[in-house]
């Protein structure tokens, strides 16, 4: 499951995380004897379920209790992925005109729910963020589908979708997506830093991806997440980190995520080195609830800027 499943920084002991990763390779020998080898991405077998065992995951995000931004929902047949009715759900805070938008793309295994009630509670947390002071944005999600948000050999294409029908469609309903921002998690998060790089920083201001999906070949990559290695090979987003200049970019994994050595690389190939990071986390709802707040502060002030 490619979604299989502000964050706190490491406290005033900052010589923890040494500490906490001897420990983990202290015990990697015992640990991954016993670990199930059936992990959420099919990548780095052990490491989330390591991370769990010696409680290295950090506390779980909590969607606050409040009454959400309000939500308008819909659907749509997409052409670009072969005729499939998608499902959407746009939230706009009220009392606002032509508000920037933030367009979120769910991890596999997800739909357009995930990212409101059904996982994430994003309505909520923007709820809190604009009482906070956040400037104001909306928040839109749709159906993806399992393919990665990139051309696929049966002639679907998620991210065309996104760009050629979904963006048309909130430009109808008011929204201003000259003002673009993308969010993400696992493949959404791989979507996320995709579809930014290609519609390019004339139309997108800001991505936050959190743990992304990344693969830097083909063989560690999750079964279906590409049709072979020409298509990894151009849909990569490793070695394309320029096509971000002007953006701003946000980028946070947990330490017990599988795809946290990806996440570092990819990280590590920018000229300037993106907002976020690493935290506490595994590849979990949890996590990216945790992480939900500072995003979603890090999206509205990229968007209003200017």
């Amino acid at each position: 499951m490619g979604s299989p499943g502000p964050g706190m920084p490491y406290g005033p002991g900052m010589d923890a995380r040494p500490r906490r990763r001897a420990l983990l390779l202290g015990s990697l020998g015992v640990a991954a004897a016993g670990a199930a080898t059936a992990v959420e991405t099919g990548l780095l077998p052990g490491r989330s379920t390591l991370f769990r065992a010696l409680h290295l995951d950090g506390s779980d995000g909590r969607v606050p209790d409040v009454t959400p931004v309000p939500s308008t929902r819909g659907s749509f047949v997409s052409e670009a992925r072969g005729g499939t009715r998608v499902g959407w759900q746009v939230a706009v805070p009220a009392g606002h005109d032509t508000l920037p938008v933030v367009v979120v793309l769910h991890g596999r295994g997800a739909d357009h729910r995930s990212a409101f009630d059904g996982m994430l509670g994003l309505d909520r947390f923007l709820a809190v963020a604009l009482d906070a002071g956040v400037p104001p944005f909306a928040v839109a999600s749709m159906d993806g589908g399992n393919g990665y948000w990139h051309p696929r050999a049966d002639g679907t294409d998620a991210g065309a979708m996104v760009s050629e029908e979904f963006l048309p469609l909130l430009t109808h309903r008011g929204l201003d997506t000259g003002r673009l921002g993308f969010l993400g998690w696992s493949m959404g998060g791989f979507g996320s830093l995709r579809l930014a790089g290609l519609l390019g920083a004339g139309k997108v201001r800001a991505v936050a991806a959190e743990s992304p999906a990344l693969f830097r070949s083909f063989a560690e990559s999750a079964p279906g997440a590409f049709d072979d290695a020409a298509d990894l090979a151009d849909a990569t987003v490793f070695g394309r980190q320029r096509s971000l200049d002007r953006i701003a970019v946000r980028i946070d994994c947990g330490e017990g995520d599988p795809f946290y050595d990806a996440t570092r690389d990819y990280r590590d190939g920018f000229a300037v080195a993106p907002a976020g990071g690493f935290q506490l986390g595994g590849h979990t709802p949890g996590y990216w609830r945790r992480m939900a707040p500072a995003q979603l502060r890090f999206l509205g002030r990229a968007l209003n800027q200017g």
